[in-house]
């Protein structure tokens, strides 16, 4: 993974916050993502694809459902700036994150057995 990549796929507040409430929240849907950020569907899926495609993040799917989160090779100083974001600058995912606390009917997450 390049820097530069990285940092770029930051770049654009859709995308910025996406990575900020997933690695907050360790795992978000689609629907999740929708609800926080008061965006459309596609999107939303547009951001997330450009952060899949940068190997940012991963995903798996539950039913209908396609779950995000963070890749778990991306660099330890990334993960760390992402923390220290969300401690210092908390107002930028402060209101997405109290729309994700409103919704009602989160998807379920599966509890993986063994």
């Amino acid at each position: 993974m390049e820097t530069l990549s990285l940092f770029k796929a930051l770049s654009d507040q859709t995308r910025l916050t996406c990575v900020l409430l997933i690695h907050q929240q360790q795992e978000l849907c689609v629907c999740e993502l929708m609800a926080a950020l008061d965006e459309s569907q596609p999107k939303v899926s547009r951001h997330l694809a450009l952060l899949k495609k940068q190997k940012i993040l991963l995903d798996r799917r539950q039913e209908q459902w396609v779950f995000y989160r963070l890749n778990p090779e991306l660099p330890h100083w990334y993960r760390t700036m992402l923390s220290d974001i969300i401690t210092q600058q908390s107002e930028i995912i402060q209101a997405p994150f109290s729309h994700l606390e409103a919704m009602g009917n989160r998807p379920q997450r599966q509890v993986k057995c063994c």
